[in-house]
């Protein structure tokens, strides 16, 4: 009878730090591992040493430009507010050119990248550049093999022997260098080859020259064409300003030969740089040929009047103008060259008025170097030249329909119909002035007609030679400033520092490597452990067990590592038989009745309820108490073999037959012990179990025994065990650490919660796995007490220091 504040089912007990025990439980359980996570650690450790030793290191190459920043063109103010003309990012646009799939394809040519040779160490391949011990020269007009390597051993001087190392080749066509096609059948096949003859065939076509190969020396080869190369260092290259203020570019190439890549970003840098040069250089080439075709013309014409002029001063004596014709000669002479210097100017204007109208934007002449020295045609030319000059850039790089390229394409027509307006004003207005001064040489003509006539024919032939002097000089004046401009450009950019490679690799990082070397080492074992411990379906922790059961847990026994069922009768000082005194004891505060039924059972069989009840039975007889055990698993008996005995009667037998009850207890051997077998086994246990006589029975038996032990059937797989708990004082769920499964957890909170069954408790058997609670555990539980629950578990190491430190 409870008493009545008693819950017949109280809570059980939660410690108000219950977090902290958590955490240190689960530290506690990564802590049993500790030899394989330091060992995973140590080869973590060990495979970043020897993966950051024996990969190859990676070097960073950087230079720098300095970008010089664009000055506005003269006049540029007057079209910017028109919308003609618009300022663009200088930086991004030497970046887009410094990045050009063109430059690197000029700088790939003049280094000669297309073969990479290579030398086979201790663990791998290593790539040799510069003083290489063979140079294969390519024929790159003719389809080649490209992709896989070739392996070429040294005979002698003269011989070599040539195999295939890898072939995953692919067969490189120059008439479609943008496609390459899978090799179907390979010609080329090991065999005996002499230095610097041509080694030919369908898709290859090479020579292997001999520099410094040794006889027995193993060089290994492999083509590369342009196009792939000029894409991958165009991948590979970085370009950065070094702020957003600065005009300084950086440019930054990671690879693993030093040389390389200080050789190809210098050489970028050249062509670079030469590409601006010949960008400055096309202006003055252009007007160079106009004045040269027109110069062509004008010294025939010179030399003949020359002639002419010393042939008639010869034969008529006369050398020198009078007075009245020299005043006449020099007004005309004016007029002429003025006359002559317009003629020019329309010439050049036609000729850009044809460049415009036929899009040969390439070829347009600066005004400036022909005389014209209109500020808004000078300024429209260089525009458009420039905008020429980025339509070109952008259109090696990126489509027609990209936004950029149809920006620019859109000014560059913007400007063009512009300086098409004012050419078209410009060849009228000089038309106009010609006409002018045509009218006013025919003033000065009608003077001359007043001369005499030898002065007048002198005249007329000086007056020829004098106009086609003057158009010579002025073109041979206008040439030399030509070739002056050509000769004094230079590239406004320029190199701030040539490549160097840092002596330290960026790749691998010893340091960092080792970190996640040690990092995965610590966590793939931890990581392994908790997700074994999240995919463990058994009850392993008796605090997880605790917390999920609605009773509390009132004991824990420990692995009994004897045969022996009966370690509380034959073996008395073991920890096993400490636990089951300790939870005699706790069942005085459990019932207080003298007379005392104690009922186990379990989910399935296995679980250890029928070693349990056998000495749980025991210990009460050791006190001198009249105990009676009593099998009630009909389905599965084995108290008789636990006391070997023959279970020839039982209660099966009571209950089918009209046998009393005393016929059927025997003696267990013990004093004050006596057991009930179940009996043979019947084909209605189910409701041999649920008659009346039962009941009659068990109230005969509880006025002969002090303390009665029900052996029963799993709750879990028996239906008659939950009837039995009418007869019982205190009800034990018995789990098996290791062995039950979590699963089976609710049956128990079931038979609390909807089957009313009072006064139940679990005990979790067969304790051997240590989860932290260690010593003592249980806030009272019989578990180990004072004595050593180490007997059944062995501690770790740093739980046996912590307890001698505790214990000094």
């Amino acid at each position: 009878m409870n008493t009545p504040n008693q819950n017949p089912n109280p809570a059980p007990f939660r410690p108000e730090n219950e977090d902290e025990i958590d955490l240190k439980v689960l530290l506690f359980n990564y802590l049993k591992f500790w030899p394989l996570i330091l060992g995973c650690m140590l080869i973590g450790v060990l495979a970043a040493f020897f993966i950051t030793r024996y990969t190859t290191p990676i070097y960073q190459v950087e230079a720098t430009v300095v970008v010089a920043d664009d000055k506005p063109a003269l006049g540029t103010d007057l079209f910017e507010s028109s919308g003609l003309l618009q300022g663009k990012n200088n930086i991004d646009n030497e970046i887009g050119i410094l990045k050009s799939y063109t430059l690197a394809v000029e700088a790939i040519n003049e280094l000669t990248l297309n073969v990479s040779y290579f030398k086979e160490g201790f663990l791998r391949t290593t790539q040799i550049y510069g003083n290489v011990p063979v140079y294969v020269s390519v024929d790159w007009n003719h389809p080649q093999l490209v992709g896989g390597m070739l392996k070429l051993t040294a005979i002698g001087d003269n011989k070599f022997e040539l195999d295939i190392a890898d072939e995953e080749f692919q067969v490189f066509n120059p008439a479609d260098p943008f496609y390459k096609t899978q090799l179907t059948q390979n010609s080329l096949n090991k065999g005996v080859y002499t230095f610097g003859e041509p080694i030919q065939g369908e898709n290859f076509k090479f020579t292997v020259n001999n520099t410094s190969a040794l006889t027995g020396e193993e060089i290994f080869f492999t083509l590369r064409d342009v196009p792939s190369l000029a894409l991958s260092f165009k991948n590979q290259i970085n370009i950065t300003p070094i702020n957003k203020q600065a005009s300084i570019l950086t440019l930054t190439l990671e690879t693993p030969i030093r040389r390389l890549g200080e050789d190809y970003i210098n050489k970028l840098m050249d062509v670079y740089l030469e590409r601006e040069l010949k960008e400055k250089n096309r202006s003055s080439e252009s007007t160079i040929r106009f004045i040269e075709q027109q110069l062509s013309g004008i010294t025939d014409s010179l030399t003949f009047f020359e002639n002419r002029l010393q042939t008639y001063r010869s034969e008529n004596r006369i050398f020198n103008l009078s007075e009245e014709g020299s005043q006449v000669f020099d007004r005309l002479q004016e007029l002429e060259k003025e006359k002559s210097q317009s003629e020019i100017s329309l010439k050049y204007y036609n000729t850009l008025l044809a460049y415009l109208k036929n899009d040969q934007l390439d070829g347009l002449i600066a005004p400036s170097l022909t005389g014209v020295t209109d500020p808004l045609l000078n300024a429209l030319v260089a525009n458009l030249s420039e905008l020429q000059a980025e339509r070109v850039r952008l259109t090696a790089n990126f489509s027609d329909q990209t936004p950029v390229v149809r920006e620019v394409r859109s000014k560059i027509q913007n400007t063009k119909k512009a300086l098409q307006e004012n050419v078209s004003s410009a060849i009228q207005n000089t038309n106009n002035l010609l006409v002018d001064l045509k009218r006013r040489v025919a003033i000065i003509e009608k003077e001359i007609n007043a001369l005499p006539e030898t002065e007048r024919k002198l005249l007329g032939i000086q007056r020829q030679f004098a106009i086609n002097e003057n158009i010579y000089i002025y073109l041979l004046q206008k040439r030399a400033e030509a070739e002056i401009t050509k000769a004094s450009n230079m590239p406004k950019n320029s190199v701030l520092d040539f490549a160097k490679a840092g002596s330290v690799p960026v790749a691998p990082k010893r340091t960092l490597n080792l970190l996640i070397g040690l990092i995965l080492g610590m966590v793939l074992p931890i990581g392994f452990i908790t997700i074994k411990d999240f995919l463990n379906t058994k009850i392993e922790d008796p605090k997880d067990l605790e917390n999920q059961i609605k009773v509390p847990l009132i004991g824990m026994i420990g692995r009994n590592n004897a045969e022996d069922p009966k370690p509380v009768l034959n073996n008395p000082r073991s920890s096993v038989t400490e636990a089951f005194r300790n939870l005699r004891a706790d069942m005085s505060y459990l019932s207080p009745k003298k007379q005392l039924t104690l009922l186990f059972t379990s989910t399935i069989s296995g679980e250890g309820k029928t070693f349990i009840s056998i000495n749980m039975a025991s210990v009460y007889s050791l006190m001198g108490k009249k105990t009676l055990l009593i099998g009630l698993d009909l389905r599965k008996p084995k108290i008789a073999q636990d006391f070997n005995t023959v279970n020839d009667k039982g209660m099966s037998t009571c209950l089918s037959t009209d046998m009393p009850w005393q016929q059927v207890v025997k003696p267990s051997g013990y004093d004050n012990l006596d057991i009930i077998l179940s009996g043979p086994i019947p084909p209605n246990p189910a409701e041999l179990l649920l008659q009346d006589k039962f009941a009659v029975i068990m109230k005969e038996i509880k006025e002969h025994y002090d303390v009665v032990i029900l052996d029963c059937p799993p709750v879990g797989l028996v239906s008659e065990t939950k009837e039995l708990f009418a007869y019982s004082d205190v009800n034990f769920f018995v789990f098996r650490q290791g062995y039950s499964q979590k699963a089976n957890l609710q049956i128990l909170n079931n038979l609390v919660e909807k089957g009313g069954v009072s006064k139940m408790y679990g005990i979790l058997n067969d304790v051997h796995i240590d989860r932290g609670y260690g010593y003592g555990y249980g806030y009272g539980y019989g578990y180990g007490g004072s004595y050593g629950y180490h007997d059944e578990v062995q501690l770790p190491w740093w739980k046996r220091a912590l307890k001698r430190s505790k214990l000094s």
